[in-house]
């Protein structure tokens, strides 16, 4: 396998945490091959510890732009780890350069940007042969990939209902104070639902399928001193005539994380770390028009299940290393880049709804989100990524 040469971009948190795996060597098949920044701090934070002189295989170049890492051919593929708004451009900037893209979660802010780089790493792929993954390293947890596999092959019939209550996101207010950007319609584009919650919309639409309507109610602001979500309720219905609830809040303590899905079958659940299955005797579609006694009820088998197998819990390096063997086909990718658009989809919907004070079909209309979230970003105070409205490109924002 021939070890691809990764380009970090964006030294924050997430970035900071992939230089590290990748400059030990905790990714097989990958290796670090250059990183970026804007910001000077943080480049000088790198050669501090990264830098120059440590050892002559990982004398490591670093950038104070994009462009210019992607340019200077010391990268075969790009990490995106930056400001959720950047994400998208930064994609398309290095897929017209052949290069391979992994994105760190959200795919993007909004639908409209999204679609442009997916239609720009399908254009990639065709001519560069490139691979596009995102990362949801949430999917690499055996009782998620146990779950899916329960509800799409497990012979549990239809779904009826799924309800997942997860608020163990809980972020205190200084958290949000430590960034001008943090919490901001201009600097993140979003709350609850952009930065902590991706993994689960993702999750929720990968074992569930995605709903055809919405209804949602986003409070902003609602226990901390921040613009944007930190509390919301959600229903929503599938094509197949199922409902389902979403809830979450980052200020709730200890807060739950309890998914479960109801089938014909029987239900599964999640929750405490253990995947729970109770299964009827039979359908009750089937079991309703047989039964002749008033309070009848089937009999349930209850079984915590087995989910070996079904993941690794590699997480953020086993997709790395999914990704490395996706590129030198040796394997498959954890999260294909494309799938990124289905999260964002529900979260969207979400804030429309809430918005618009009504249910939200999907798909609904690109444009009158975008004309929605840039009244937000013209009132917004935050610092960052974009300072005046979103024009209806990928990859231009006001100056």
């Amino acid at each position: 396998m021939n070890k691809i040469r990764m380009g970090v971009i964006g030294l924050g948190n997430m970035g900071s945490g992939h230089t590290d795996s990748l400059f030990n060597g905790r990714v097989e098949g990958m290796a670090l091959g250059a990183v970026c920044d804007i910001n000077p701090e943080k480049l000088e934070w790198f050669r501090g510890k990264f830098g120059a002189g440590l050892s002559a295989e990982k004398d490591i170049p670093a950038f104070d732009e994009a462009e210019k890492m992607m340019d200077s051919g010391a990268v075969d593929a790009v990490l995106i780890a930056t400001p959720h708004y950047f994400h998208p451009p930064l994609a398309i900037a290095a897929f017209k350069r052949g290069l391979h893209v992994m994105s760190e979660k959200p795919a993007g802010v909004y639908l409209k940007q999204v679609r442009e780089m997916n239609a720009a790493a399908k254009a990639a792929e065709e001519q560069f042969g490139v691979k596009f993954g995102m990362m949801f390293q949430t999917r690499t947890q055996s009782h998620y990939g146990r779950m899916r596999d329960i509800v799409q092959n497990g012979g549990m019939g239809p779904i009826r209902r799924t309800s997942w209550l997860i608020t163990d996101w809980y972020r205190s207010q200084c958290y949000y104070d430590s960034g001008g950007w943090r919490a901001t319609w201009s600097g993140e584009g979003g709350g609850v639902l952009l930065n902590q919650c991706p993994h689960n919309l993702d999750l929720w639409q990968w074992i569930c399928g995605l709903p055809v309507r919405v209804q949602a109610f986003t409070h902003e602001g609602k226990w901390h001193n921040i613009e944007v979500e930190d509390d919301v309720t959600a229903y929503v219905e599938y094509p197949n005539g199922a409902t389902g609830t979403f809830i979450t809040s980052t200020a709730d303590t200890p807060g739950a994380n309890r998914f479960e899905v109801t089938m014909d079958g029987g239900s599964v659940v999640y929750e405490g770390g253990q995947l729970r299955l109770n299964k009827m005797e039979m359908y009750e579609s089937e079991f309703t028009k047989i039964n002749t006694r008033p309070f009848g009820s089937m009999k349930c088998e209850r079984t915590v299940v087995d989910c070996a197998g079904f993941g690794d819990h590699s997480e953020h390096n086993g997709v790395l290393r999914a990704f490395a063997a996706e590129i030198n086909g040796t394997g498959k990718m954890i999260a294909p880049g494309y799938e990124g658009i289905n999260g964002l989809t529900l979260s969207n919907a979400m804030h429309l709804s809430s918005w618009l004070g009504r249910m939200v079909e999907i798909p609904f209309d690109d444009d009158l989100f975008l004309a929605e979230l840039n009244k937000k970003i013209a009132a917004s105070k935050g610092k960052g990524a974009v300072k005046e409205v979103i024009t209806n490109t990928a990859g231009s924002y006001g100056s």
